[in-house]
């Protein structure tokens, strides 16, 4: 059954699994979306770039996410920029893992004295 990718239009089947997500860490704070796509379009097509943002500054956190059209070209840009230097940082680039559900929040704890005395 085809599925819809807003990138690559519909692909069939098989054709999903093709493409691969690569976690870029300790990138220099001045880095974009286009310096990122130039050094990853070396090792294959780019399907898109993704550098994350502060919400509250608005400035990149100093990771992003890089989508390899091929799984392969992932493989390879993950092995040729692994530790490459880039703006002064050692590059921290390996296959991105799937983003874990749950955790954070938690609630309150429950009951306790809200001061003053107890009733009974």
């Amino acid at each position: 059954m085809p599925w819809p990718c807003p990138t690559l239009g519909w692909r069939r089947g098989k054709d999903r699994d093709l493409s691969k997500k690569v976690y870029v860490g300790n990138m220099p704070f001045s880095a974009t979306e286009d310096d990122l796509r130039s050094l990853f379009e070396t090792h294959g097509s780019v399907a898109s770039v993704n550098v994350i943002m502060d919400r509250e500054t608005g400035r990149p956190r100093g990771f992003a996410f890089v989508e390899m059209e091929e799984a392969s070209a992932a493989d390879d840009a993950i092995r040729a920029l692994d530790g490459s230097d880039m703006g002064g940082r050692s590059l921290r680039v390996n296959e991105a893992q799937d983003k874990r559900r749950g955790g954070g929040g938690g609630g309150g704890g429950g009951g306790g004295s809200r001061g003053g005395r107890d009733r009974y």
